[in-house]
């Protein structure tokens, strides 16, 4: 999804589009040649022109951010002293379909991107008081991931046209097209990933920094803000 904060005086530009790409509102675009035409297709980051604001996917993703999750687990000193669960614990998340590749936890966990559960191995450190207690009866984690929208059937609105729209001028924008596996601190550089998404790893020297960030994501709010440059 792409929301646009505050724009400059140019209109977007209007490419003919690579009838090969899938693509979401936020993602970033590049130039590329098919025969002798030349059309707009997902970037691989570098060479980025400017912000996708067009609909050609066959399924809608969202982003899940900060999410915490504690379970209690009964546990036994372990290695160092501290202390361990006993056995396997399990938890689902809030969302199921996950793409694998872009969860995040802050505690080592087995996941299952299908149905959304994790697992807490036995052997994992319990890092949370429930009770007040002064001694760890639970473990907590904070995840962050990307996820299919169940139910909802994708879109193509350069059906017709061909075309795609793409904001390439200096602008303010939100979005929740970036890797959720990052982090994102006020004023950090974003980059483009190789599949067109923001993120704040550069993939390489080459790929170049697009955008600023100026407002994180957040539980409530899942998008970043950024200042395209």
């Amino acid at each position: 999804m792409l929301r646009l904060v505050q724009v400059g005086n140019n209109l977007p530009a209007s490419f003919i589009c690579d009838p090969s790409a899938e693509f979401q509102p936020g993602m970033i675009a590049e130039l590329t040649v098919n025969g002798n035409q030349v059309m707009a297709t997902v970037s691989n980051g570098t060479c980025p022109i400017g912000v996708i604001d067009e609909i050609k996917t066959r399924a809608f993703t969202n982003v899940s951010w900060n999410e915490v999750i504690i379970v209690p687990a009964t546990g036994v000193p372990g290695p160092g002293g501290k202390i361990v669960s006993v056995v396997d614990i399990m938890k689902e998340l809030r969302k199921p379909n996950l793409i694998a590749s872009s969860f995040n936890s802050t505690v080592s966990v087995v996941l299952n991107p299908v149905n959304g559960i994790i697992t807490f191995l036995a052997g994992t450190e319990l890092n949370f008081d429930l009770t007040g207690s002064g001694t760890p009866n639970a473990i907590r984690t904070i995840v962050n991931y990307t996820y299919y929208i169940a139910n909802i059937p994708g879109e193509d609105s350069t059906q017709g046209s061909g075309r795609m729209t793409v904001w390439f001028d200096r602008m303010f924008f939100q979005t929740n097209m970036f890797e959720t596996n990052q982090s994102y601190p006020v004023r950090g550089n974003l980059y483009v990933s190789e599949v067109g998404l923001l993120t704040t790893r550069r993939p390489s020297a080459i790929h170049p920094c697009v955008a600023i960030i100026t407002a994180p994501p957040s539980p409530l709010n899942s998008f970043i803000e950024a200042l395209w440059l």
